[in-house]
């Protein structure tokens, strides 16, 4: 099943929800003390592999990290086809000095705002949601 490719229709229906818990983004060179089951993302670079998971769960296995975010999800059916969507919310978080960091999964978008902004950042996507 395709997503949706229309912004107008993504951006009418993106419905944002704010998951539970605190998240974070932590470097590490290997997995192998690490469950991926408790990993909600995982990306490889050059200087390590960026893992994003639970707050509490980093702090068990010790992991650093500089950043504690809300986890947001647009719960339309994006199309990893789509154009405009990351550009429309995020220059409309941007406005109010909110930065995001986005990954786009195969159903849909997540946004990770820091902790702070989260109820903010909701009320700014229903917003952009609801002026269409």
């Amino acid at each position: 099943m395709n997503g949706e490719t229309d912004i107008t229709l993504l951006l009418k229906n993106m419905t944002p929800k704010l998951n539970e818990g605190e998240y974070v983004f932590c470097v590490v060179s290997s997995l192998s003390n690490i469950d991926l089951a408790e990993v909600l993302g995982l990306f490889s670079e050059e200087e390590g592999t960026t893992i994003i998971l639970k707050k509490e769960t980093a702090d068990s296995l010790n992991l650093s990290y500089t950043y504690v975010a809300a986890w947001i999800t647009l719960t339309v059916h994006s199309s990893l086809e789509a154009v405009g969507l990351t550009a429309a919310f995020s220059s409309a978080l941007a406005k109010h000095l909110i930065s995001c960091n986005v990954i786009a999964a195969y159903y849909h978008d997540h946004i990770f705002v820091a902790e702070k902004d989260a109820e903010k950042a909701v009320s700014i996507l229903k917003g952009l949601s609801s002026n269409l």
